[in-house]
């Protein structure tokens, strides 16, 4: 029996801003998945991955999912929308996901597997999960942990030609297939001068630790009220909704 693909699989808009970035694997990925190949087949095919995908019934009961992969070099995959972005995910930042891995796997092995992860194994997942990198001039990024809305996206809004948002967490790309207004990314500060995503990748795996992740070093940022994004927002009484855009605690 052929694996049943997502619905919405064929539907991908790839000209999206959010996901243009994805296309060279996405796509590929998405036809042979969407043909009747298993999604960790279709992933396996894409040239040099730095792991290989198998089945989820590949992870043992008793073991740890974080785990599993580490020890394994092996990531279990469903045949559904979230892993196959996941799986996007390990071929376009191989360096942060085994980063991020191995972070998991050193909380895993100093504080075993518990009903309630921790502050860093929360933040891997929020990370993991959700995150996006922001490379900006100062005053952009001042005003997004201000949460000073109007500032960010109407009145600096000139110097979003100087900034570079990179989305990550393949959860957050899974929801952008449908995109929603109160849709919203966890950002991660990013250097200024990342000329390639190799670059961004080599540069945030290097940039994360336990201790950091620990201090929760995100701000919330709505991603369709990035100028350029989304037609609605050239109308700026689309940041006028405070139960997305919403003001500081």
């Amino acid at each position: 029996m052929k694996p049943a693909a997502p619905a919405s699989l064929p539907s991908i808009a790839w000209e999206r801003p959010w996901l243009d970035p994805w296309r060279e694997h996405g796509q590929r990925v998405a036809q042979a998945f969407a043909s009747g190949t298993s999604c960790h087949e279709a992933l396996n095919r894409e040239p040099a991955a730095p792991v290989r995908f198998a089945p989820q019934d590949s992870l043992p009961a008793d073991k740890a999912y974080e785990q599993f992969i580490f020890e394994s070099g092996t990531v279990p995959t469903r045949d559904n929308l979230h892993d196959f972005f996941n799986g996007l995910c390990w071929l376009r930042f191989p360096l942060i996901k085994k980063r991020l891995n191995q972070l998991q796997a050193a909380e895993i092995a100093e504080a075993g597997v518990a009903p309630l992860r921790g502050p860093v194994r929360d933040a891997l997942t929020v990370f993991d999960e959700n995150a996006a990198f922001l490379s900006a001039p100062q005053p952009l990024w001042d005003a997004l942990v201000e949460r000073d809305w109007q500032r960010l996206f109407v009145d600096l809004r000139p110097l979003w030609q100087e900034a570079r948002l990179v989305l990550f967490g393949h959860a957050l790309l899974e929801k952008l297939v449908s995109p929603r207004k109160p849709i919203t990314a966890h950002i991660y500060r990013a250097q200024p001068a990342m000329n390639s995503i190799a670059e961004l990748d080599a540069w945030v795996a290097a940039d994360l630790s336990a201790d950091k992740l620990a201090a929760k070093p995100f701000a919330p940022l709505p991603v369709l009220g990035v100028p350029g994004w989304w037609p609605e927002n050239e109308n700026f009484s689309f940041y006028d909704d405070s139960f997305v855009f919403r003001p500081p605690r």
